[in-house]
């Protein structure tokens, strides 16, 4: 065989794999009740920051942990652990993918945590400079 078939070889092998490890990605999003109903697998669930109650982090105590609620939309509420630090305006966020998977029936084990913060234009219009007086 000739060089050129054998790296054509190669690239059609990982262009298959890159194909078939795209397509066997094993989450999905869902509410909370689907997400304990399947303990085993990962979910990507959506809701909103229930900031009535609280969350604590604790760098020196555990830098690795931080602990909220969160209520899906189908109004579902649960605590959510997430393994990794506090991050920076979660308090601000409109709307939280939190990726994961149940730990018994009252709690979500999140690995990941995605936010939509607030946008900073209103309405798709920009605000004016105080100072300039400019747009």
């Amino acid at each position: 065989m000739k060089k050129i078939h054998i790296i054509a070889i190669l690239i059609i092998a990982i262009a298959f794999g890159v194909v078939m490890t795209s397509l066997s990605n094993n989450s999905t999003y869902a509410s909370f009740n689907e997400a304990a109903a399947h303990p085993d697998k990962v979910y990507h669930v959506v809701g909103k920051l229930d900031k009535n109650k609280p969350f604590l982090y604790d760098a020196h105590l555990n830098a690795n942990l931080f602990t909220f609620y969160l209520i899906d939309n189908k109004g579902v509420e649960r605590k959510v652990m997430l393994q990794k630090p506090k991050p920076d305006d979660f308090e601000h966020s409109e709307q939280i993918v939190v990726i994961g998977n149940a730990n018994g029936t009252d709690e979500f084990k999140a690995k990941d945590l995605l936010m939509k913060c607030p946008s900073k234009y209103n309405d798709g219009k920009p605000t004016e400079n105080k100072q300039t007086g400019s747009l």
